[in-house]
């Protein structure tokens, strides 16, 4: 990675947490996806999967503390950004965002929400299932929403920046090797 890239990826990190760290914002309205599918489109894969994974153990550590959730949420989110690099390896735009952004939270929200409390909490499985469906249609609401409207433009910040030098580098070389 180079330098200016680290930047940007410290940049982003460090926005994500300061806007999760917002008081009187709702648990699952978050920049976590809508930044991580970017990520995945140019970084490494143990960079996007620390990025997701990261996100989360922070935040805990900061706010609520680590216990098992922090584990198990931060191994999925990281496992996201995992799929994301491989999902947007060749591929861009908002509905590519938009469709990533459904399928992940809802398979994000099943791991997450359908397993920890019961089977770590004692709670039934159907309070579990009956709580859990506000929470993931808001959290489709936020995750889909920023992936049309703000995931192509943290993707032109960080991605279409480094293709433009690659390829005025590539028509350096070209001209300097026929001479024109």
């Amino acid at each position: 990675m180079k330098s200016k890239s680290k930047y940007k990826y410290i940049i982003a990190f460090l926005t994500v947490f300061l806007i999760r760290l917002l008081p009187f914002r709702a648990p699952n309205v978050e920049p976590v996806m809508t930044v991580l599918m970017p990520l995945g489109k140019s970084y490494g894969k143990i960079m996007v999967f620390s990025f997701g994974f990261i996100s989360i153990v922070l935040f805990d550590l900061v706010t609520s503390g680590v216990g098992i959730w922090t584990l198990v949420t931060a191994f999925a989110y990281g496992t996201l950004g995992l799929g994301a690099s491989y999902y947007f390896k060749n591929r861009s735009g908002w509905k590519n965002y938009a469709s990533y952004a459904f399928v992940a939270t809802i398979f994000y929200d099943a791991i997450t929400g359908l397993t920890i409390g019961p089977l770590f909490f004692n709670q039934s499985f159907m309070v579990s299932l009956v709580g859990q469906i506000p929470f993931t249609v808001l959290h489709l609401l936020s995750n889909v929403s920023f992936a049309i409207v703000l995931a192509p433009l943290i993707e032109k910040w960080l991605v279409k920046e480094e293709e433009k030098k690659a390829f005025v580098k590539k028509v350096v070389l070209v001209s300097y090797y026929f001479k024109i």
